[in-house]
């Protein structure tokens, strides 16, 4: 059996499992404060974390050992599941006072399977999916959705007050803050598409993208998406390949993630499931573990 978490709520100890674009700065900025150990599958992802001194475990059962809360940073539903469920899951090594904090984008059915599932076991879970990118998981300045009763939230209070500078209780339920995750994410990956098709346009044109970036982002067509891909896009089209810090397999699972709520809602998303099409084609055309900026490669206009 094991061993009840035995730290104050105040301070601690904390699992992260996946080190990844958002894992590792997000690792980063708890360890500043809390009790922090790490691990990620990927050898190379683990070794990163480690050379900016991240105290990474060998195995997700070492890593969550006497934790209080682990928090999950993994891409997919697969993914979660394997972490806490798989032959060295989390969920075996957790007593019965752990929280998860889930940070992943996974759809609100996931979560509440999820919730089901380690409830069994007496473990709580945090639905708290994550938008910023990774600068603002460093800076502790993220965007967080949250669905969890109001004592569960209070019990990762600490984990979340170090990450989030914007926090929305969406309501009591996992699945609650991945509801509107899902609505954020069609929104992001709808503004990623049109800005690239607009510098691609612009190009195509004739004209500088740069001038009409600078140009555009100071008037009414000015978004998040054009001012902070806007960059990475330009240098794709020069045939650059920009630092991967949102990979283009993420939104093909997340703009899947849409469109499936939308038919379970019965809720048409043309635009939507339009801009799906374009990453599904991205990764297709091998761009999966690219940075989404460069769907414009897809566009023409050189």
């Amino acid at each position: 059996m094991p061993e009840e978490a035995m730290n104050s709520t105040d301070h601690p100890r904390v699992a992260v499992i996946g080190l990844g674009a958002m894992g590792l700065p997000m690792a980063q900025r708890l360890m500043m404060s809390l009790d922090v150990v790490a691990f990620d599958l990927v050898a190379e992802c683990a070794a990163r974390a480690a050379a900016v001194g991240v105290n990474v475990a060998p195995s997700v059962p070492v890593a969550v050992s006497g934790a209080d809360i682990v928090l999950l940073a993994v891409r997919t539903l697969d993914q979660v599941e394997t972490a806490l469920f798989g032959p060295e899951g989390a969920s075996a090594s957790l007593g019965r006072s752990a929280i998860v904090v889930l940070t992943s984008t996974i759809g609100v059915p996931g979560a509440r399977h999820l919730e089901e599932r380690l409830a069994a076991s007496g473990i709580r879970l945090v639905d708290m999916p994550v938008s910023g990118g990774p600068a603002r998981a460093r800076s502790g300045d993220l965007l967080v959705f949250v669905g969890a009763a109001d004592e569960v939230i209070d019990g990762a209070r600490s984990v979340l007050d170090l990450l989030a500078s914007t926090v929305t209780v969406v309501g009591p339920r996992p699945g609650d803050g991945q509801a509107l995750k899902t609505v954020n994410q069609l929104l992001c990956g709808v503004h990623i598409a049109a800005a690239a098709e607009a510098l691609a346009l612009a190009k195509g044109l004739g004209l500088d993208p740069q001038v009409a970036l600078d140009a555009l982002g100071a008037g009414a067509a000015a978004s998040f998406m054009l001012s902070n891909r806007g960059p990475r896009i330009i240098r794709a089209m020069r045939g650059e390949r920009p630092e991967v810090l949102s990979r283009t397999d993420i939104f093909v699972k997340d703009m899947g993630i849409v469109t499936d709520a939308g038919r379970r809602a019965g809720v048409a998303l043309p635009v939507a499931a339009t801009t799906e099409q374009l990453y599904v084609i991205g990764q297709a055309a091998g761009l999966g573990p690219s940075d989404d900026s460069e769907v414009v490669t897809l566009l023409g206009g050189s």
